[in-house]
């Protein structure tokens, strides 16, 4: 049974790296078969069509976005260092390539083009993500430590659109320093209190 699931497992992250190497119609059960070392007939065992693939990567993702979200704010509690978390695990995934785009801002491109059971989760991915730094916005504007220019919905969309825009930057630059170049700014921006300069 073990087996089975790291089967699974290892098609799931082959089927990640080709999706942020190229796109929803980037790659073919084919392709995971030639990385994974399987026959695609193994594949189609675990996963009968590529929607249900990806669907059910789309779900894990966002499974595991929210588990990450719970365990910062498990361990912060102060709405500033739980963004500077959020986008210094980007900083960190770009820098060493280990995950250098969110899978759901890639296929968010590709909407019109998806399946409707994908589309369906990478929407729930945003409005999830949404949500959280929605909330942090609320905490950290009720706290006197934001200043918002906008409503906490609207700080939070635009700190998340900055976020991933910063990845697509950096890939188009072939720089993760220009992740931070991005998002530093947007930290310091929403600080209620800008630091004074020596």
């Amino acid at each position: 049974m073990s087996n089975l699931s790291t089967t699974s497992d290892d098609i799931l992250a082959c089927a990640r790296s080709l999706i942020v190497a190229g796109g929803y119609n980037g790659f073919s059960y084919a392709d995971i078969a030639d990385v994974v070392g399987i026959r695609k007939a193994s594949i189609h065992h675990h996963f009968p069509s590529k929607v249900d693939l990806v669907r059910t990567l789309v779900a894990r993702y966002r499974e595991e976005t929210e588990a990450g979200i719970a365990n910062v704010e498990l361990h912060e509690s102060d709405p500033l260092e739980q963004l500077r978390i959020y986008a210094g695990y980007w900083e960190a995934c770009i820098a060493n390539a280990s995950a250098p785009f969110c899978i759901c801002a890639l296929l968010a491109s590709e909407l019109p083009v998806l399946p409707e059971e994908v589309s369906l989760e990478v929407r729930a991915h945003f409005r999830s993500l949404s949500a959280w730094l929605t909330s942090v916005m609320e905490r950290g504007a009720r706290h006197g430590q934001f200043r918002l220019m906008s409503t906490p919905r609207a700080e939070a969309e635009a700190f998340m659109a900055t976020v991933h825009g910063a990845m697509l930057s950096a890939r188009a630059y072939g720089d993760p320093k220009i992740f931070a170049v991005v998002t530093g700014p947007l930290l310091e921006r929403l600080r209620a209190s800008p630091r004074i300069p020596a």
